[in-house]
């Protein structure tokens, strides 16, 4: 008997979110889409998240998946930066905790070496280990795309190993997992 699975990889941002979709059939990767949502145009920030909470509404009810992997924010030394890129994360999750599907975060360095074995590998680098793993035909102008998929992907590689990231299966679990950020 054949067991399926469907996971959604989620690169969040305010200018573009990458996001790829990968179907896993008796263990065996399948690519299944990929794409960006982009918000350049856009001014209002509220707009931005408004629009990134319902593609992702959008793409779960269309594709169904069992599983989101979403990168989670990098540290750097931007603050309004790193404030904006929570927020843009934060709304994707929540799109996904609003349909129970379970969340796992995964820091820009670990999709990285899951992919090309390589932390500090570029998103070409990333982007070519996934046109040749998943035998794409050609890669996208933009590369955040490639990186939600990439973000997919490692959740695949990961499975079932202990540790693999922050992991919630909803509100309830978020809110206990998190008991600082609740006020």
């Amino acid at each position: 008997m054949a067991t399926e699975k469907i996971i959604l990889g989620i690169d969040p941002g305010t200018t573009i979110m990458g996001f790829g979709i990968i179907k896993v059939i008796n263990k065996q990767m399948h690519f299944v889409q990929m794409n960006e949502l982009m918000l350049k145009k856009y001014d209002d920030p509220y707009t931005k998240l408004k629009l990134i909470f319902e593609r992702t509404i959008e793409l779960i009810d269309t594709y169904h998946p069992d599983e989101i992997a979403i990168e989670a924010p990098f540290y750097g030394k931007n603050v309004q930066s790193m404030l904006k890129l929570g927020r843009a994360q934060g709304v994707a999750m929540a799109a996904g905790l609003s349909r129970e599907i379970p969340i796992t975060e995964y820091m820009p360095k670990k999709i990285k070496m899951a992919i090309t074995g390589n932390g500090n590998a570029s998103k070409e680098q990333v982007a070519k280990m996934l046109q040749s793993v998943l035998k794409l035909k050609s890669l996208p102008k933009n590369l955040d795309s490639t990186d939600g998929l990439a973000a997919a992907v490692c959740h695949f590689y990961n499975e079932g190993r202990v540790e693999v990231g922050k992991n919630y299966t909803g509100w309830e679990a978020f809110i206990k997992q998190n008991p600082d950020k609740i006020k």
